[in-house]
Parts: C-alpha cells; structure tokens; sequence
C-alpha cells in the first residue's frame, strides 16, 4: 500500500461473528505474550522506542508546528509496533526495519489519529465518560488499518462495534495497558522503554487472537 492512499472498503460481513458472539478477553495472557515478544527482540524494540522519545523530544523544541509533526508521526510509529508483532506472532522473519512499515499506511493511519483524537476530545469535554467510551472504542482501527488495509472511518467504526459488545473487559485491558504505561513513566521514565513496546504488542496481540489476521504482509 502506498503511504498516501486513502485506504479501501471492506465487505463488513467479515465481522459479522465478532459483532453476534460473546468474546474471550485474556488480559493476563496478552502482556504475558507482549513481554516475552519484547524480551526475544529486546535489542530492536528498546532502538525503536528510543528513535520515537528522540523525534518526540526534537520536535517539542518547535512549540505548536512540532506538535503537529509528531502527531502525524504518531500512528504511523505506533502501528510499526503492531507490523513487529504481527510478523513475530505468526513466525515470519523480523528485521530492524519492519517498525517503520507503518509510514506505509500513513494517510489512513494520520487521518484515523486525527479524528479520533478530536472525537475523544469532545467526548472527555463532555462529561468525560463519552471520551473513555470512544478512547476504548478505537483500541483495534490501527491494526484494521494495517491487517485490512482499510479507510480511516471505517476502521474506526468497525474497531468501535466489535469493542462496544464486550466494552467493559476491554476497558479492564485497557486500564491494564495504562497503568503498566504510567508505571514505566514512574521509574524516571527509563521504564518506559520496556512498558511501551510491551503495551503495544499486548494490543496488537490482542487484535490477532480476538479477530484473527486477515493478511499475511503488512
């Protein structure tokens, strides 16, 4: 997929299972396998990590335009975690530059950060509880953007609806994910390069065992 292609339709009746029955939510399971996918490629998720606090670091020192760099960056970057555990769950080769894929999917990845993020926005503006609804919501349109090569919207909404029928074990996972985060940002923050990869491959292996892979490149 070209970075700046939209992104495509697909036929929503592939979800159709995962709207009708009731999910299995392991949690524990999900950072067991996202540590141990970080502990066998320590060496390339902690370079990673550090490239990210790096170009987030650069661009702070430019105020509001390097606000805006960063967060265009930011989807993109965070779905490179997802390509890696992707690639490492089903047993396919893994190389250093496999985490930059993610600017593969860019328009669609920087558009689905954009609206998601003014969505959530509103919604903690009103009354708070709507924006937790749609930041948990949204937990799986990165990997549907990836797996599916799906538009930004659709991605969104499907992620949103699949979610929405078991929300609160979801929200338990999400939680989860936030506190190991905000315990990595605790530990002067060096934490953090152990938490975030951690997280992200928890996330995305939760996408894989709950909906299962749809492509096998990414």
């Amino acid at each position: 997929m070209a970075a700046f292609d939209y992104g495509q339709k697909v036929d929503p009746q592939l979800f159709d299972r995962h709207l009708s029955a009731a999910l299995t939510i392991d949690v524990q399971d999900y950072i067991r396998k996202g540590w141990e996918m970080f502990r066998e490629h320590i060496g390339e998720f902690v370079g990673f990590t550090l490239i990210i606090f790096v170009v987030s670091a650069l661009s702070s020192k430019f105020d509001f335009a390097g606000s805006l760099v960063f967060s265009a960056l930011a989807a993109p970057f965070y779905a490179g975690y997802g390509i890696a555990a992707f690639r490492l769950a089903s047993g396919q080769t893994f190389q250093f530059g496999d985490f930059f894929k993610g600017f593969n999917y860019f328009l669609p990845l920087f558009l689905a950060g954009l609206a998601s993020g003014l969505l959530v926005s509103i919604g903690f503006v009103l009354l708070i509880i709507p924006g937790i609804y749609l930041a948990v919501g949204y937990m799986f349109a990165t990997f549907l953007i990836v797996d599916y090569r799906m538009e930004f919207w659709e991605a969104m909404e499907t992620s949103r609806k699949i979610i929405t029928k078991n929300w609160f074990a979801f929200f338990g996972f999400a939680f989860a994910l936030f506190a190991l985060n905000l315990l990595g940002a605790l530990a002067l923050g060096v934490g953090l390069l152990v938490s975030v990869p951690v997280t992200s491959c928890a996330a995305a292996i939760a996408y894989k065992e709950i909906i299962g892979l749809y492509s096998s490149e990414w």
